[in-house]
């Protein structure tokens, strides 16, 4: 089969930071399914993985998470799936990627793909979607249900991968003032049309553009993107008592800024689930179900925003280039070999 990886950590200009190369077809055993990849698209964590991850037996590491798909074949232990579903899912940090045309991946990780979305529509939403209900319903404690919910939720990067469909989950399910930030006006249009009550720019002092929004109190922070930029700022204008929620990876990063407001701090990896084996890994079959549903019915929406042509080197190189620079908006997908 075709597959597209690296045997080396190299800056993506170089040559052979990501190659085409040909591997045989992997066999599913146990809980795994066979699935054949109709498209994939591009997440930061890609490009974090190839920059400190690399063989050292001189095979070859294929990236990948998000991936949309047909089962091909399914193992012994198999009892969710069957060959012919249409599945979209992210797959695990500890296993070969989605980069490549037949993937295996644990059935309690997937779900069915939503009806009304193309395999590249759907591709778009898995490692978000999970990385952002996961932080948002069971770090943070919102509840889902419309009823009012007295705080406001600042997202900071709203127009990133996660930030897109995190607006539409808070905005469509939850009772929470919505507030995302952004630096470029495209950016904060993106947000807007997502569903966010307001927008403000995390590049100038964020105190002062909340207190003259005039909205519930910030209760809620889900920090997406350079934490350590925003954090001990934040600090002064989260309300007491309120939730703190990052994802990334801060080079500095100091809780006890938050000891006064007795703030808690949550960290959110939608990996922990396939990687530790929990108990509740299954909980990610449902959730995805749970947004294929929600897609179908029309309340939330692909953030698909780029295709990139085809699943090879050449444009992957292209897809990891635009995520490094910071720059990208909503997901970028590759489609078909």
């Amino acid at each position: 089969m075709k597959a597209v990886g690296y045997q080396k950590s190299l800056p993506i200009e170089a040559a052979e930071s990501l190659v085409d190369f040909e591997i045989a077809k992997p066999e599913p055993k146990g809980r795994d399914i066979r699935v054949a990849v109709k498209a994939i698209s591009a997440n930061p964590v890609d490009y974090k993985v190839r920059k400190r991850a690399a063989p050292t037996d001189g095979s070859y590491k294929i990236l990948g998470f998000d991936a949309a798909g047909v089962v091909d074949a399914v193992g012994p232990d198999v009892s969710l799936f069957k060959p012919g579903d249409e599945v979209f899912y992210a797959g695990s940090i500890q296993r070969q990627g989605t980069n490549s045309e037949f993937h295996l991946v644990d059935e309690r990780i997937v779900g069915n793909k939503p009806a009304s979305l193309s395999f590249a529509q759907a591709a778009a939403l898995p490692l978000t979607s999970i990385t952002a209900w996961e932080l948002l319903f069971d770090r943070l404690g919102a509840v889902p249900g419309k009823s009012l919910d007295p705080r406001t939720l600042l997202i900071t990067g709203g127009a990133g991968g996660v930030g897109s469909i995190l607006i539409q989950l808070a905005r469509r399910l939850t009772g929470l003032t919505v507030v995302a930030t952004a630096t470029r006006p495209e950016s904060a249009k993106w947000c807007l049309d997502l569903g966010a009550h307001a927008v403000i720019d995390h590049s100038q002092p964020m105190k002062e553009q909340i207190e003259k929004l005039k909205l519930p109190p910030v209760g809620l922070v889900a920090s997406l993107t350079f934490t350590e930029q925003h954090y001990k700022s934040i600090a002064d204008f989260i309300a007491p008592q309120g939730k703190f929620g990052l994802i990334d990876d801060p080079a500095e990063f100091n809780v006890a800024v938050f000891k006064g407001k007795a703030v808690s701090v949550h960290w959110e990896s939608m990996f922990t689930r396939s990687s530790f084996q929990t108990p509740d890994m299954i909980a990610q079959h449902h959730l995805l179900n749970d947004v294929a549903d929600l897609i179908d019915k029309g309340v939330l929406r692909t953030t698909l925003d780029q295709t990139f042509g085809t699943i090879n080197a050449a444009n992957l190189k292209r897809a990891h280039a635009l995520l490094e620079s910071g720059k990208s908006r909503g997901k970028i997908v590759l489609e078909g070999w």
